[in-house]
């Protein structure tokens, strides 16, 4: 598939597809930590369970591709400090 690429700007494809396949896998965890962490609180709220952690997985992978989106915007880049604050957002446990 790639073989025709010289080894420079091959390493720096799957490089690259391996940042998007971490960053989309990232998400995943995302979305099933935040809506995991609220299915009995939904129901205090007449809430059934499926729809309180759909609604909370998508406020937390909003939370993470709209922090990625704005330091994509600065300077057209994703650096792995700005991958990893866009997550640290919507770590809850962190600083405990």
């Amino acid at each position: 598939m790639d073989s025709h690429l010289p080894n420079p700007q091959r390493t720096k494809r799957l490089n690259m597809v391996s940042g998007l396949r971490n960053i989309l896998m990232r998400i995943v965890a995302v979305f099933a930590a935040s809506g995991l962490s609220v299915i009995g609180a939904g129901s205090l709220f007449g809430i059934d369970a499926l729809t309180a952690a759909f609604i909370a997985g998508t406020v937390g992978v909003a939370t993470v591709v709209e922090s990625l989106a704005r330091s994509f915007l600065d300077d057209g880049k994703l650096s792995t400090t700005e991958i990893n604050n866009a997550f640290t957002k919507v770590d809850k446990k962190e600083g405990f």
